[in-house]
């Protein structure tokens, strides 16, 4: 059975379910798919910038984000090894009505979007639908085929398919869209630590003895990114649980006392980083945004917000085309020079951080970040709104068009 609807948005992450609510709010007809049956999935990232926090007032739903479980980071702190903390980012710098990340399970946040949706006539959000295959009209992409958990199949035209979801994007595939691939020095491995009802809400990367990790504080918990070279999973793995307890204990002194409670390897999930970059976003009748359009290095934790800053624009660009029912190739276009140089930027930020902060120190070269960023930021304490700025705003931070407001 083939359906019809106006934009199709495969992916209910961050950057589709935004996308979805603002076209919507428009007078667009958008149909979400979601090839998972609800949104509880682990160690995604659940870090809610300030700049998101704008937004999310502005859509009318910032007192029921306030509602949900959260903490508050308002700075990022080094630990030094013997002299006083290096703080590298204060949030409370910022001239913002939130001044610090909220940290909130990506799963409330993405029900909070989706409860917004569902009140909008032009919404619908089909989970357990995963995205199998292009409708095509000559060269032009019309729509998706799709294939449901039960193993139902179908086919839903659209006048424009944006793909949402995520760095192995299945649009961007099928559309024959080949990112660019930059050189990844390091993967990521996330597992969980209690975390004491004193310990204050700051995020913490630690650094010593040829070993990274961050500190990410939640309710109840740390949720720990241990950073090392690519590649190293089968060793990590192969030197078994105590080495790894151990490891964890070396990088993070203040958590050795609680690093019996890592109970098997199988809780720790590594992550492969990719960091990479579509030439061109879009062909005719499908565009890519959010990670399918720019992996991410999860260094400053940005990916999130980048991607719902994609939205938010795609939404303010393409909202009109849609509701005329042509979209050019010229429309999908200004979304991507629009997005461009912000995405750009933060990635060359990203590449420089991986040479100069984490290489060094994941190879035993340097115990903490360049001494010349130390000396500046402890002689100049406001230069610590600049890593603020561009970790909790963006270089160009998208508003709410007029019609998604309340």
């Amino acid at each position: 059975m083939t359906e019809r609807t106006t934009c199709l948005v495969a992916g209910g992450g961050p950057a589709g379910m935004v996308l979805g609510l603002l076209l919507a709010r428009a007078g667009v007809d958008v149909t979400v798919l979601e090839k998972h049956g609800d949104f509880l999935r682990d160690f995604r990232g659940d870090t809610v910038h300030p700049s998101t926090q704008v937004l999310l007032d502005e859509l009318g739903l910032g007192e029921r984000f306030a509602a949900l479980p959260q903490s508050h980071v308002d700075e990022v702190r080094i630990p030094g090894d013997d002299g006083p903390d290096l703080v590298v980012a204060d949030f409370r710098r910022l001239r913002t009505a939130h001044p610090y990340i909220a940290m909130v399970p990506q799963w409330d946040l993405l029900d909070l979007l989706a409860e917004a949706g569902r009140a909008e006539p032009n919404f619908h959000l089909r989970m357990d639908t995963e995205v199998v295959d292009l409708l095509r009209d000559g060269r032009r992409v019309a729509g998706v085929r799709y294939r449901t958990a039960d193993g139902r199949t179908g086919e839903i035209e659209a006048d424009l398919t944006v793909g949402c979801d995520g760095r192995w994007s299945r649009v961007r595939e099928l559309a024959g869209l080949r990112p660019h691939e930059f050189p990844v020095p390091i993967d990521v491995w996330w597992f969980r630590l209690p975390r004491e009802g004193g310990e204050r809400a700051t995020l913490m990367p630690a650094m010593r003895r040829g070993q990274f990790a961050i500190l990410i504080p939640r309710e109840g918990y740390f949720q720990i990114a241990y950073v090392a070279r690519k590649g190293l999973d089968a060793q990590l793995r192969a030197e078994g649980l105590d080495a790894f307890r151990e490891r964890i204990a070396q990088v993070a002194p203040q958590l050795a006392d609680r690093v019996g409670k890592l109970e098997s390897l199988d809780d720790v999930k590594q992550l492969d980083v990719r960091l990479n970059l579509l030439r061109r976003w879009h062909a005719d009748g499908v565009l890519c945004i959010g990670d399918a359009a720019h992996a991410m290095s999860p260094i400053g934790g940005v990916g999130i917000n980048l991607a719902v800053q994609d939205a938010v624009a795609t939404a303010r660009l393409l909202a009109e085309p849609l509701r005329r029912g042509r979209v050019r190739g010229a429309d999908l276009a200004r979304v991507h020079r629009r997005r461009w140089l912000p995405t750009v930027l933060v990635q060359g930020l990203q590449r420089a951080m991986h040479r100069g902060v984490i290489r060094p120190v994941i190879e035993g070269r340097r115990s903490g970040p360049p001494p010349a960023v130390t000396r500046l930021l402890n002689l100049v304490p406001g230069a610590r709104r600049v890593p603020a700025y561009l970790i909790g705003i963006g270089l160009l931070p998208e508003h709410a068009p007029a019609s998604a407001k309340r």
